[in-house]
């Protein structure tokens, strides 16, 4: 990547009028523009370097603006774009863009809300659900003090703009149930939650769809939860499992522990109605398939499949494997991306269970917290690049561990506010990608923070905001 950021070299040879060049020189700009559109960027280095038309046509940022939306999705890229304040007409600079998001190496960190704010707040919590939805941050559930479930939702208000104070507003308690352990996944504008752990042990597995209502002035007026009918067919009850939207109307499980604490390693997919207002469940049924665990994280990227990171396994061991869920001939398949942790800085670091694991700007996971075997908390951030990782039919045998190392992790820098190590928090980012939220989870006791069985519920929320130059224009 670094070389084509540098490919500012002279051209090999600018003489593209003779009776031996390449016919492709012959082509239209249009036509040049689709063929750039299907090369890999290393490729478009190259086509740059080769002559001084190619060039011009490879610095254009009408190009790069595809090439993001390519590879970073459209609802990235047209969020990002709705969150700058330029004239509609002005062009941003999506070569620059692209190249600040492909060597990100640190954040900017705030706390919110203000700490003298006298504003209602959720109360501390762990392995509850956190999500963006109809720009708005929706809290649900959780654990407490005492080994006590929460029913209650939150909601929070937080439109395109970015806002330091935060106003949060209970809307609902008693629907659904209170539990913690469970998952929710964002469809579009509604939110299907699944399964989860009560405070006397037992295990759930039914489905709900909520959906955010914004009254007049931004105001909140409800956010309604409903039962979601899927006939007899479900998976068996289950808390601190993994799941994720994968399409418009479709949401994947895996994992979680079971009845009689069973760790479980099965996959599930979630077929939702037009309407929401039913479902289907289909158990995928895969070799190979990721072994059995909880306290892991799915994340769908757009374009590339769906990444399966951590958790902690049958021998309660905390993991580091990840795995992809793609699409191969029509079928879902998983594939495990082999890598060595010797090979990478710090990556002894990397095993971890109750981490979160968030889309951001640049089709990239940011893996955030957790914990170790030894119960020990995290505070390090990770890029996991899943931009490096070839496609299953590009993959013929076990992918190269050490080619793969180089470009597949980075750990970030964190700048200004420093948060407590935490793990079982809950993380979200906005549709852009740039703006990442994260609230509550488990942290050192103030009293004895150097042992590991010490903890406490954590109240807070801070944003994690990736900076980026446009010019005139930080944002």
């Amino acid at each position: 990547m670094a070389t084509f950021f540098m490919a500012k070299s002279t051209p090999r040879s600018s003489n593209i009028g003779s009776s031996s060049a390449s016919p492709i020189v012959k082509l239209a700009d249009d036509h040049l523009f689709t063929i750039m559109l299907l090369l890999p960027v290393d490729s478009l280095i190259s086509f740059a370097m080769t002559c001084k038309r190619f060039r011009s046509l490879t610095t254009s940022d009408t190009l790069w603006e595809s090439i993001c939306r390519r590879e970073w999705g459209s609802t990235s890229v047209d969020a990002f774009k709705s969150s700058i304040n330029t004239n509609n007409n002005q062009q941003l600079p999506w070569m620059r863009l692209y190249k600040q998001v492909s060597q990100l190496d640190s954040f900017s960190c705030h706390k919110l809300p203000d700490p003298d704010s006298d504003l209602m707040l959720p109360t501390p919590r762990a392995s509850h659900s956190l999500n963006f939805v109809s720009d708005c941050l929706v809290l649900f559930g959780g654990g407490r003090e005492g080994g006590r479930d929460l029913d209650d939702t939150w909601v929070a208000y937080i439109g395109k703009d970015f806002q330091r104070m935060l106003k949060w507003q209970k809307v609902t308690s008693g629907i659904p149930s209170g539990r913690f352990g469970h998952t929710c996944a964002v469809i579009g504008e509604n939110l299907v939650l699944f399964g989860g752990i009560n405070d006397r042990g037992m295990r759930q597995n039914d489905t709900w769809v909520g959906q955010v209502v914004l009254g007049e002035n931004l105001g909140i007026t409800t956010l309604s939860w409903r039962l979601l009918d899927v006939s007899s067919v479900a998976p068996p009850p289950r808390g601190a499992h993994a799941a994720c939207c994968i399409d418009k109307r479709t949401m994947v499980i895996h994992g979680g522990i079971g009845l009689y604490g069973l760790r479980l390693g099965d996959t599930w997919i979630l077929e939702l109605s037009e309407n929401f207002c039913s479902g289907t469940w289909i158990e995928l049924v895969a070799h190979p398939s990721p072994p059995p665990r909880s306290g892991h994280t799915l994340t769908c990227i757009e374009g590339t499949g769906t990444v399966l990171f951590g958790g902690r396994g049958l021998g309660y061991d905390v993991l580091h494997d990840v795995w992809l869920l793609q699409a191969s001939e029509d079928q879902l398949k998983w594939v495990q991306m082999l890598y060595n942790l010797q090979d990478i800085p710090e990556g002894v670091s990397l095993p971890r269970v109750g981490h979160s694991a968030t889309l951001i700007l640049g089709g990239r996971l940011l893996i955030y917290g957790g914990e170790d075997s030894q119960r020990h908390r995290k505070g390090d951030f990770w890029v996991l690049d899943v931009s490096k990782i070839p496609s299953i039919k590009e993959q013929s045998t076990p992918l190269n561990s050490r080619g793969l190392q180089a470009n597949m992790w980075r750990r970030l820098k964190a700048k200004g506010y420093k948060p407590n190590c935490r793990s079982f928090h809950r993380a979200c980012a906005d549709h852009s990608g740039r703006r990442l939220y994260v609230f509550g989870g488990m942290v050192d006791s103030l009293l004895h923070p150097a042992e590991a069985s010490e903890l406490r519920f954590d109240g807070e929320l801070f944003l994690v905001k990736f900076e980026l130059e446009t010019g005139a224009v930080r944002c």
